[in-house]
């Protein structure tokens, strides 16, 4: 289903009802949006270029909109495809379906209407985790695997990674805590932007007030609390992948940011796949395009031009 008014609803509609600051760096002309119907879900997708597949998968505090410059780098060869997860973005917001197993069909269904049979896959945050339960369901369809700045639920080192004082809004959610952050939405969102960032400069007003407009569209705040209350099924399916599946057995670069998970990345990922290269994002935290998006992408260009 394309281009339909209907399938945004409300989102669409309240976006309309003001202005909205201009992106700091838009998509290339070029590009166009679909909206794909998934199971129970619309999913807002970019697609532009010509060539191999490549999905970019976002994360919380952000939408599909983080990729821009990345995406207009590898649209030179390559067919860049950047969906928003559904209920982010312009995504539609539906009731469930949060846990990353149920999200990986909405990236199956994207690359279904597509008629992308294979695609490499470049993820961060959240999409770290949807991107995992796609490869390890559909290992066949992914080519290359880029993960970047964020652990998966079960897997490796996650208990100790739990521990940290930092991811006390894995357990933030429910209806008091959307009327606690609704007309805030703002507020809370800067608590991440700069406790996460290594310079929370580089995360500029402009982009602040983008996103934030995006998360005070209505249902967006109640589907990221679910993207985190679905952790514990999270848990028990990728366990599940691990003990049915086996490890990856594609290449995968394990990115972390200098100042956020550094190594810890390419240690997560030692307990999913085989192939595991490690690197390091430099001078930045976790919000990696919005700190040094330059050494981001000539990181995941390298890896995906790699021949090893």
């Amino acid at each position: 289903m394309l281009r339909k008014l209907s399938a945004i609803g409300a989102a669409a509609l309240l976006l309309a009802a003001t202005p909205a600051p201009a992106q700091v760096v838009p998509f290339p002309s070029s590009f166009r949006t679909e909206n794909v119907q998934a199971k129970d879900a619309t999913i807002h997708v970019r697609i532009g270029g010509k060539g191999p597949a490549v999905v970019l998968l976002h994360g919380y505090g952000e939408t599909g909109d983080m990729w821009s410059p990345m995406a207009a780098d590898l649209a030179r060869d390559h067919t860049v495809i950047v969906p928003d997860l559904r209920g982010l973005g312009l995504s539609s917001k539906p009731p469930g379906g949060f846990d990353k197993k149920t999200q990986a069909g909405d990236v199956a269904a994207v690359l279904d209407r597509l008629n992308v049979k294979q695609a490499d896959l470049v993820t961060h945050d959240i999409g770290n985790m949807v991107g995992y339960a796609f490869a390890a369901q559909n290992p066949d369809r992914v080519r290359r695997f880029v993960l970047i700045d964020a652990p998966l639920p079960g897997v490796g080192p996650w208990e100790d990674i739990l521990k940290s004082p930092l991811l006390w809004h894995f357990r933030f959610g429910g209806p008091d805590m959307e009327r606690l952050v609704a007309g805030r939405e703002r507020i809370y969102l800067d608590r991440f932007w700069n406790e996460f960032s290594a310079t929370p400069s580089r995360f500029t007003e402009a982009s602040r007030e983008h996103f934030a407009r995006l998360y005070a569209i209505p249902g967006a705040m109640r589907s990221g609390f679910a993207q985190f209350a679905a952790f514990d099924q999270d848990v028990t399916d990728n366990r599940a992948f691990l003990a049915e599946r086996g490890k990856l057995k594609m290449p995968v670069l394990a990115l972390g940011g200098e100042k956020s998970f550094g190594p810890m990345m390419a240690t997560v990922m030692r307990a999913a796949a085989e192939d595991v290269r490690e690197g390091i994002v430099p001078d930045s935290g976790h919000w990696i395009m919005e700190e040094n998006p330059t050494a981001t992408i000539k990181l995941v260009r390298d890896f995906l031009e790699s021949s090893k």
